[in-house]
């Protein structure tokens, strides 16, 4: 994420989802990734490239968000 603008905005998205917890797997996800040792910082930055890869497919295929396939994607990370 080069973008300075769309990185803080991504990191917001990131931050919201793990204060409402909805989706519940991007906490549960942090939690995992700080646990095995990341920084916070690190753990959201992964969950936001999850996340844009989503975004990506979402308007590239023309289709709603898949929380099933996103909680999938965020299983895979380390």
């Amino acid at each position: 994420m080069q973008n300075v603008k769309m990185k803080s905005k991504i990191l917001e998205i990131v931050d919201n989802q793990i204060k409402i917890n909805d989706p519940k797997s991007t906490k549960e996800t942090l939690e995992r990734l700080v646990t095995s040792g990341l920084t916070e910082m690190e753990s959201k930055e992964m969950i936001g490239r999850v996340l844009v890869e989503e975004m990506y497919d979402m308007l590239k295929n023309q289709v709603p968000f898949d929380e099933k396939r996103y909680d999938q994607k965020l299983s895979m990370l380390p």
